[in-house]
């Protein structure tokens, strides 16, 4: 039997990408969902600590190897970007300032735009909740 060190000693640098990919993704998602929670408790955080360094991530990329380390370049940089991201839009855009980054708050969009009946619900397109949350004239 091969020890996991070995099997990875001689990563392509396709391997090598593909973690790393793999590890932007997961990050760009883990702040995308952090970003939209409302309560955070420490099920949640035991439930990513879990999806991102659990058993399934080892056995895909082990310990102590170079896809391992390129998995967790690739995790910071997917978190951080997104970040980057949502303050590079917040920035240009009139709608929005720094209060968005903190608490969420934004300005009230002149007529004939609005935020409909649930002003606190900022996902409320994607909530699968269906058409109902939309905003009236969408």
């Amino acid at each position: 039997m091969i020890s996991a060190a070995a099997a990875t000693a001689h990563a392509s640098g396709i391997q090598m990408w593909g973690a790393f990919g793999f590890g932007v993704t997961l990050g760009w998602f883990l702040y995308f969902l952090n970003r939209y929670r409302r309560e955070v408790t420490l099920a949640d955080l035991t439930t990513v600590i879990g999806a991102i360094g659990g058993a399934g991530i080892l056995a895909l990329f082990p310990a102590k190897t170079d896809l391992f380390g390129a998995y967790g370049v690739g995790l910071a940089t997917g978190f951080f970007c997104y970040f980057l991201v949502v303050v590079g839009l917040v920035s240009i855009s009139e709608n929005f300032n720094i209060d968005y980054l903190i608490d969420g708050r934004r300005k009230e969009p002149e007529a004939p735009y609005g935020y409909g009946e649930q002003p606190d619900r900022p996902m409320a397109r994607i909530s699968g909740a269906g058409e109902q949350n939309l905003p009236k004239g969408t």
